[in-house]
C-alpha cells in the first residue's frame, strides 16, 4: 500500500523516494512496535517491579486523614447512591467526603443538601458558575482539611479497602515522594457491547502502558480522573490543576514529573467506573482526551528541546507522545490517499492494482492486528490475576476503535489544542447523559 501510494504521488525515480519509503514503514509498523514495547514493559514490570506492589499481608499502622474529594456537576442520576457507598461501605474511619458542587441545575443541591442533615463527614461546596473540575479541585484543595486528596468522580466507586491501600503506599519510605497514587479501573457497566470493549481497553491502558511506563521510566503519562490520591502539598507546589486544560489527569501527571516527583501506579488497588455506553457519547470522551493528550505535548515540547539532558527522563513519554500524534496524520492523509488511488484505478479499469493494494492492506493489518491481540491478552493475564479473560473475544473492537477512531480525535481537536496553548482554552465541562442508577 505505501509503496503504491508513493508511486504513484513521486514517481519511482524520486531523489526522495528511499526517504520518504523509510519514514512510511517506521510509521506503517509504528502500532506493531508500539503494542511489542508495552508487552516487554509489562513483562519487565513483571519480573522486576512487582515487588513494589502492596504485601498482600499487611496493617496500617494509623490512618491519616483523608479527604474524598467529588467535583460534580449536574449529577443528580448517580450522586445519592455514590455517597451512600463514599460514607457508609469504605473500611477507613479519618476521613471526610468533601463536594465540590460546579453550578449544578438539576437536583444535585437538593439531595446533597438532604444528605448533610444526614452525615456530619459530608461537606458541601457551592460555585455558582459552571467553570470546569481543575477550577472547583483548585479551590476545594484549599478547603480540604486532609493531607492526602482522593480525587473521585461521582459516579466512581473505590474498593472497600482503598483507603487502607492508598495509605499503607503512601506511608512507606519510599512513599515521600509519592506526588499522587493512581489505582487500577475496572468497568462497572458491562452490559452493553461499548461496555465489554472498554473493558478489554482499560485492561490494555492500565494493565500494559501503565506497567510499563513504571518500569521503563518510574513514571507515567496521565493519572486517572475518576481516583487518584494526591499529596495535598505536592498538588499545591505545582500550582494545582491547569484549569485551560481539556484534561486535567494528564497535565497535572507530566507537571509532577518535571518537579521530579514520582507518580505511582497501583494496580492491586482497584475502582469501579462507569463508561459510556454509546458510541457518540464514546466518541465525544475520546476528542476530549485526544485534546488533552495534544495540549500536553505542546506545552512540554519547547521546554525539552531547549534542555534535554535536564529533562532527559521525559524523553521517552515525549518521544511516544510525538510518534502517536505524527502516526494519527499519516494515517488518515495515506488513507485518504490509498482510497482516492484504488478508485482512479477502478475508474481506468486497472484491477489487478486495485487486488494488490488491497492484499498488501490486508498485510499490515493483520500483522498489526496479531501484535495487538498479544498486548491484549497479556494485559488480561496480568490485570486482576486473569479474571477477564472471557473479554478477550470483544478485542478486535477495541483494536478497531484505537486504529480508526483515536487518530480521527487526535486529527480533529488539534487545532483546538492549538487554540488553548495560544490562551483560548476553556475548562468548563458537561456531564455525561445518565440512564439511570448505576449506569453512566
Amino acid at each position: 500500500m505505501v509503496s503504491n501510494i508513493m508511486n504513484e504521488a513521486l514517481g519511482t525515480n524520486s531523489p526522495w523516494m528511499a526517504f520518504l519509503l523509510i519514514i512510511n514503514l517506521i510509521l506503517c509498523i509504528y502500532p506493531i512496535l508500539g503494542a511489542m514495547f508495552w508487552f516487554w514493559g509489562a513483562l519487565s514490570y513483571t519480573l522486576f517491579r512487582r515487588k513494589d506492589e502492596l504485601a498482600p499481608e499487611g496493617k496500617l499502622e494509623k490512618e491519616p486523614f483523608v479527604t474524598i474529594m467529588v467535583p460534580a456537576h449536574n449529577e443528580e442520576m448517580v450522586i445519592e447512591d455514590t455517597f451512600e457507598y463514599l460514607l457508609n461501605e469504605l473500611n477507613y474511619h479519618n476521613y471526610e467526603v468533601l463536594v465540590m458542587d460546579d453550578g449544578s441545575t438539576d437536583k444535585t443541591p437538593e439531595i446533597l443538601a438532604k444528605m448533610q442533615q444526614q452525615y456530619e463527614k459530608l461537606r458541601v461546596i457551592r460555585i455558582e458558575d459552571n467553570q470546569g473540575k481543575a477550577h472547583a479541585f483548585n479551590i476545594g484543595m484549599f478547603f480540604a482539611k486532609g493531607k492526602y486528596i482522593l480525587s473521585n468522580d461521582a459516579d466512581t466507586l473505590p474498593e472497600r479497602d482503598a483507603l487502607i491501600k492508598y495509605m499503607r503506599y503512601f506511608e512507606t519510605p519510599q512513599g515521600l515522594n509519592y506526588a499522587a497514587i493512581t489505582a487500577n479501573m475496572d468497568v462497572f457497566n458491562r452490559s452493553s457491547l461499548w461496555g465489554k470493549s472498554q473493558t478489554v481497553e482499560f485492561s490494555s491502558i492500565v494493565g500494559i502502558i501503565k506497567r510499563s511506563q513504571t518500569a521503563v521510566n518510574n513514571t507515567m503519562y496521565a493519572y486517572s480522573g475518576a481516583n487518584t490520591m494526591y499529596r495535598r502539598d505536592f498538588l499545591i507546589s505545582v500550582g494545582g490543576f491547569r484549569q485551560d486544560r481539556a484534561t486535567e489527569d494528564i497535565s497535572i501527571a507530566w507537571d509532577h514529573t518535571f518537579m521530579n516527583m514520582t507518580p505511582k501506579f497501583a494496580p492491586d488497588i482497584v475502582f469501579h467506573m462507569n463508561v459510556p455506553e454509546s458510541f457518540h457519547d464514546l466518541y465525544k470522551q475520546r476528542k476530549r482526551w485526544a485534546q488533552g493528550g495534544t495540549e500536553v505535548w505542546l506545552t512540554n515540547f519547547t521546554k525539552v528541546l531547549r534542555h534535554p539532558w535536564r529533562y532527559r527522563y521525559i524523553i521517552p513519554m515525549l518521544t511516544d507522545t510525538t510518534l502517536s500524534i505524527i502516526w494519527s496524520f499519516f494515517f488518515w492523509i495515506t488513507s485518504i490517499i490509498f482510497i482516492l488511488l484504488m478508485l482512479r484505478f477502478a475508474i481506468v479499469g486497472n484491477y489487478e492494482r486495485i487486488w494488490h493494494g488491497i492484499v498488501m492492506s490486508m498485510i499490515f493489518v493483520n500483522f498489526q492486528l496479531i501484535a495487538g491481540i498479544i498486548q491484549v491478552l497479556a494485559a488480561l493475564i496480568l490485570d486482576l490475576k486473569g479474571t477477564k479473560l472471557r473479554y478477550l473475544f470483544f478485542a478486535p473492537i477495541y483494536l478497531l476503535f484505537t486504529w480508526i477512531v483515536n487518530p480521527l480525535t487526535i486529527v480533529t481537536t488539534f487545532l483546538r489544542a492549538v487554540k488553548t496553548i495560544l490562551g483560548h482554552g476553556s475548562g468548563t465541562w458537561s456531564s455525561p447523559e445518565r440512564k439511570g442508577k448505576g449506569n453512566a
